[in-house]
């Protein structure tokens, strides 16, 4: 989701872009990615801390409430993520929705910067998990579940602590591009 990615078609496709796509699949990649792309929605950071003590970070899209008694939430992460190891062991991780004037964090998140958190404001959640500065909701889970999904390890996470910011609006992402709510 970083601003030069203007649509899906900028995002790379293992199976697409690979010498075996010389030879159509039965299944275009690229045109579910579009398809995919037409729907809206927030953008957020999911940290966690890596056992030695540093923070870790990265944009998703893929958050979704799963229920309310209890409180569980879901995201998930490419299984070929250099973060993947530190995810899977922490014992909390934090989702912080971004709001609409934070498209600088997306995009830094989104990025290999090697110190994402440079020149970013957060406090240390439970477990640890840093809970960024200035977003419009935040969430506080315990780590309790991972499911296999696809190319994808899909997180479970219990929510023990959350804040939000009703006046922050949200940073939406939609066809490729940031978007802004409209009254």
């Amino acid at each position: 989701m970083t601003s030069s990615q203007n649509s899906a078609l900028d995002l790379p496709c293992n199976t697409c872009d690979s010498d075996a796509a010389a030879t159509p699949a039965p299944f275009d990649c690229r045109a579910f990615r579009n398809a995919l792309g037409g729907f809206a929605t927030g953008v957020t950071v999911v940290t966690a801390m890596a056992a030695d003590g540093t923070p870790v970070g990265l944009t998703v899209s893929s958050f979704n409430s799963v229920s309310l008694e209890p409180p569980l939430v879901l995201w998930s992460l490419s299984a070929n993520s250099p973060s993947l190891g530190i995810f899977e062991s922490a014992s909390h991780f934090a989702v912080n929705v971004l709001a609409a004037n934070q498209e600088e964090v997306s995009n830094r998140f989104a990025s290999r910067l090697e110190d994402k958190f440079d020149g970013v404001a957060w406090q240390p959640g439970l477990g640890g998990a840093p809970v960024l500065a200035g977003t419009c909701a935040s969430f506080e889970c315990a780590n309790v579940a991972r499911h296999a999904g696809g190319d994808h390890l899909i997180f479970i996470g219990q929510v023990e602590r959350f804040a939000q910011d009703p006046a922050q609006p949200p940073l939406v992402f939609q066809g490729g591009r940031y978007r802004r709510l409209a009254d």
